[in-house]
């Protein structure tokens, strides 16, 4: 990734948190939240590989293509699973996003900015778009809402690993470093 160290560093630590997270909720008892758990870690820990600072580690020219590639793969993954579930279509456009910020990598791997002196390339802009409004809805969806009373909120038996509020932060974090992550390319 392109930018300041410090603010790659920030990407990295978040990314591989989140994916670390992830990872946990893959132990969910539910195996829907398993499957997009796992995605998730995928798409986690592939953008924390990716922010790491151009200036402390340049990837060889063949890992490109590779993350390319399995991204392209999650994103095939994801757009078969959307036939059951349409929360897959998203996981779909992220893994997209990683294959294009790949391939805009790959294209200008010295260059800064990835667009030269063009502006935001038409793709870049809709993806923004999308993970933008995608971050504004997943942060309005964190806000808590009034609790009936004597309706606790411990969340009783429910497991930490399989508690939709922490993956809904999980996802909302992510949809954070999307978007930086794109301004950069």
């Amino acid at each position: 990734m392109h930018g300041p160290a410090s603010h790659g560093w920030l990407l990295v630590a978040l990314c591989a948190a989140t994916g670390a997270y992830c990872l946990l909720r893959m132990r969910s008892h539910v195996e829907e939240q398993r499957r997009a758990a796992g995605g998730e870690a995928l798409m986690g820990f592939g953008m924390a590989a990716m922010a790491v600072p151009a200036a402390v580690f340049t990837p060889p020219s063949w890992a490109w293509p590779l993350y390319a590639a399995v991204f392209g793969a999650a994103a095939l993954q994801a757009l078969w699973s959307a036939r059951a579930n349409a929360h897959h279509l998203h996981h779909l456009v992220g893994a997209s996003a990683m294959v294009y910020m790949a391939v805009a990598m790959a294209a200008s791997p010295g260059r800064h900015g990835g667009h030269g002196d063009f502006g935001i390339p038409l793709l870049t802009g809709v993806l923004l778009l999308y993970f933008t409004g995608y971050v504004l809805l997943s942060g309005v969806r964190l806000v808590p809402v009034a609790v009936v009373a004597g309706g606790g909120g411990g969340g009783g038996g429910v497991r930490w690993g399989d508690r939709p509020e922490l993956a809904r932060a999980c996802r909302l974090s992510m949809g954070i470093a999307m978007v930086a992550m794109l301004l950069t390319v």
